[in-house]
């Protein structure tokens, strides 16, 4: 059974995960609205112009893109033929404070790279962490609704898990099922007690940027899963990583939805307990009969104000944990950048990580003409950092502000050159951005980034707020990345579907 276009659908954020769930709910015929506040779609995976450049704005590694893999589900849920990617098998090389450098490649080679720099007595908890993520994973593509909000969603979730478990007991792989109820309420640490500094650090800065948190807190099974992300199906996408928001709105408008940009959402109005509009700073008053938010929840409680549930009325004025992003966009010579070198890196300085003791950097291919000036590459360096200091700073003293912000670019391009000696030399053009600037271009508040820590298999906020009313991105399960963030997109989509009493 279809809906009729006479359901009206509003969501609020064209992300990857608002896209993915209005791509597929328009092309199961329901009348879908997306507004969005910037002028091009992908949010926190979005890809920014400035001065010939073509920027990543938040996110840059891109997964999933394997056959049955979270991008393919999507593409085939939203009717897209093909992303615009180029698969890579040299994901990232990371480099450690002694000076030793390791390759994560995707494929066999990783064994023999990770004896080489961590030694044999790495492989145990090498093996433990793919043999976990290879079951996480595999539940998690069975669309599981975690934590369920219905009966039909508790059925589904025992139904998943029946079917996970039977293949597990099927092939043998059963066997580990009394590891993973203990690792369910372990952190990652469990499967480091024995473990050198050097393996240790990898770890946590590898987890930091995949999981918000460190090995210590890190919950075992999402940290396995996690940590797998090399083996994911990592690409590059020509243009940026922003193609894949292009190549959902252009999906979303093919199976008939329509997205509005410059339309920033300023109210959610509600009557009988119900959301019935979505008003904009530009005096639009969308009319819904059911409304997603792709924002973090801190937005959805300002949006709903009176009218929020209580768990969004208590949330705390500021996150008080998580984490904003300091990032540094450099347009570079490209002579500076070794023909053979990787594309992603991440270079450890010492703990405590983040603040510029752990930087990620991006670089743009060679091949992809349309990301710089003819000769040039376009770089993202970033790196963890705390919210409430760079908010302080911007409020009471914006001359500290400045210059604790170009003093922090220096310190990045520093640490950047361990990876790229030359870089400083190289530089044509350097933008750093605070949480305070990913606020301004990403609407969410404090700038707050990468969704909760995934300390937890309980930490992550359901998707249904209230009736009529969902969050997407990566405040649901299964958490951060986009390949994550598209898979919470499904779970919606198919909710607000069952809500509309539409069919699989």
């Amino acid at each position: 059974m279809r809906m009729s276009r006479n359901s009206k659908v509003v969501i609020i954020g064209a992300g990857v995960g608002g896209l993915t769930t209005a791509a597929m709910l328009a092309r199961q015929g329901v009348n879908v609205t997306v507004l969005e506040s910037h002028i091009y779609p992908g949010g926190c995976a979005g890809t920014f112009y400035h001065q010939g450049y073509r920027f990543e704005a938040g996110a840059t590694l891109a997964g999933g893109f394997y056959p049955g893999g979270p991008m393919d589900l999507v593409a085939q849920a939203a009717g897209i033929e093909n992303w615009p990617a180029h698969p890579s098998q040299d994901v990232m090389q990371v480099h450690l404070p002694d000076g030793a450098q390791i390759i994560r490649y995707g494929d066999e080679r990783r064994w023999e790279e990770r004896q080489r720099v961590f030694g044999p007595q790495s492989e145990p908890f090498f093996r433990w962490q793919e043999q976990t993520a290879d079951a996480l994973w595999d539940l998690a593509l069975r669309g599981p609704a975690w934590p369920p909000q219905s009966a039909a969603e508790g059925a589904g979730l025992l139904a998943a898990g029946g079917g996970w478990l039977a293949e597990r007991l099927r092939t043998g792989a059963g066997l580990g099922l009394p590891g993973l109820a203990v690792d369910a309420f372990s952190p990652v640490s469990r499967h480091l007690a024995r473990a050198s500094d050097r393996l240790r650090l990898f770890v946590d800065g590898q987890l930091l940027i995949a999981a918000q948190t460190t090995s210590e807190n890190a919950n075992a099974l999402y940290g396995a899963s996690a940590l797998d992300l090399p083996r994911r199906g990592v690409v590059h996408l020509e243009g940026g990583i922003g193609a894949l928001g292009e190549t959902l709105a252009a999906a979303l408008q093919r199976n008939g939805g329509g997205i509005l940009y410059r339309q920033e959402a300023t109210r959610i109005r509600m009557e009988g307990g119900r959301p019935v509009a979505v008003q904009t700073k530009k005096g639009l008053a969308i009319e819904a009969d059911r409304v997603v938010v792709n924002l973090p929840p801190w937005n959805i409680a300002g949006l709903l104000g009176e009218d929020a549930p209580p768990r969004l009325k208590k949330l705390p004025p500021q996150p008080t944990d998580g984490w904003g992003a300091f990032t540094v966009y450099l347009g570079v010579d490209g002579t500076a950048i070794p023909a053979d070198s990787s594309l992603h890196h991440q270079v450890l300085v010492g703990r405590p990580l983040g603040e510029g003791n752990s930087v990620f950097i991006s670089v743009s291919p060679q091949w992809d003409k349309g990301r710089a000036p003819t000769g040039m590459r376009a770089l993202t360096l970033s790196t963890h950092t705390e919210l409430a200091s760079w908010w302080e700073l911007f409020q009471a003293d914006r001359g500290a502000y400045e210059a604790r912000k170009e003093e922090m670019a220096r310190g990045m391009v520093s640490v950047a050159e361990r990876a790229i000696p030359g870089l400083r030399e190289a530089i044509h053009l350097c933008k750093p951005g605070t949480p305070v600037t990913f606020q301004r271009f990403t609407r969410r508040r404090w700038g707050w980034v990468g969704g909760f820590p995934q300390t937890s298999l309980f930490r992550a906020w359901p998707p249904r707020l209230m009736d009529g009313l969902w969050m997407v991105g990566d405040s649901i399960f299964p958490g951060q990345s986009t390949a994550a963030v598209a898979l919470g997109g499904m779970r919606v989509a198919r909710a607000v579907g069952r809500d509309l009493a539409i069919g699989d």
